[in-house]
């Protein structure tokens, strides 16, 4: 009876033994994969703030980035990736670029294919980094879509200051909702920029005015401005498409200064993120027609200007431009009255 008793109990120790084993290696288990889990999410989603306690936040082009800084103010930090001078139709994102990018909490590019060279990278990085485009925001319906772009938008909504105004309503709405707690400084911010903007607004049409309505006509390197005309009143011709990866060839240059010489208009204008040999061109065909037609100044028209300067900022750039176009159009100075 014993010899039973004991070999039973063995028996049940061997069994508890195993189960106790495997409970263990299910626990254990289970632990292993809730960390992992953990980790497969917490690898994609990014911090709230940078380590100053800021949201991290990448720009593409400089109309944008001046957007973010106002509507952002103090709780966010900004980098912008193309500086003065840079064609964003053309822009490569360099190594460091890609570093930024990958990095950052948010993304705001303009879209609309601006940003063409950028497309792949933009895609790829989507998956882990929010990216905005805020044009693509904007309603359809109030976009320009020239025939040459065979059903898409031009980009440059921003020549266009009442639409621009609603970009900047669409980087405080994605602002505060991903920072809830601030919702109250962007909305206030917003408010505040909003104003200056519409005030913009007003004198950029009070300004263009000044310029008898036959005479509003504005020649620039590439197709760039043309909401700036539809808003403000200005035929608007460019050597080069939208795109300036479109090179312009000898019919173009020879068709634009039969145009100019016809219609006698005293200006043309060059870009800062444009290369000006194609305008020089244009000026020498002009002159072989019998016609001499000036340089009248240098736009910004893809890039801002220099930071630290008025031009730097966008309300600086836009006031820059109009000045520059009435100028050279009229012959007359115009308000350097600051907003």
């Amino acid at each position: 009876m014993f010899k039973i008793y004991l070999s039973l109990s063995k028996t049940l120790t061997r069994y508890l033994n195993v189960l106790t084993l495997l409970i263990y290696v299910m626990c254990v288990s289970l632990f292993t994969i809730s960390i992992l889990a953990n980790i497969g999410c917490d690898s994609k989603k990014p911090p709230s703030t940078s380590e100053a306690g800021k949201i991290r936040i990448v720009c593409t082009i400089g109309m944008i980035t001046d957007i973010v800084k106002n509507v952002g103010g103090d709780q966010v930090e900004v980098v912008g990736m193309m500086g003065p001078g840079v064609d964003p139709h053309l822009y490569k994102p360099a190594a460091k670029d890609i570093q930024r990018l990958k990095s950052a909490h948010i993304i705001f590019y303009n879209g609309l294919h601006l940003e063409a060279k950028m497309a792949e990278v933009l895609a790829d990085i989507s998956g882990d980094v929010k990216t905005v485009a805020v044009a693509e925001g904007v309603d359809r319906t109030l976009l320009l879509s020239p025939p040459e772009l065979e059903g898409q938008s031009d980009p440059h909504l921003w020549f266009d200051v009442t639409l621009w105004m609603k970009a900047v309503e669409i980087v405080r709405d994605t602002l505060s909702k991903l920072d809830p707690d601030s919702e109250t400084v962007y909305r206030k911010n917003t408010e505040h920029y909003l104003a200056k903007l519409s005030k913009l607004h007003q004198y950029v049409k009070t300004q263009a005015e000044r310029i008898p309505p036959e005479q509003r006509v504005l020649v620039t390197a590439h197709d760039a401005f043309n909401y700036f005309g539809k808003a403000y009143g200005f035929e608007v011709r460019g050597l080069q498409g939208i795109n300036t990866a479109t090179e312009a060839g000898i019919a173009d240059v020879q068709k634009l200064a039969t145009f100019i010489a016809e219609r006698r208009i005293p200006a043309i204008f060059v870009e800062s993120s444009v290369s000006s040999r194609s305008l020089e061109a244009v000026k020498a065909a002009v002159q072989s027609k019998g016609f001499n037609v000036q340089i009248g100044g240098e736009l910004f028209s893809d890039a801002m200007g220099n930071e630290g300067t008025p031009e730097g900022t966008y309300i600086g750039m836009v006031r820059h431009n109009v000045r520059t176009i009435v100028q050279a159009l009229t012959g007359e100075t115009t308000s350097t009255e600051e907003n």
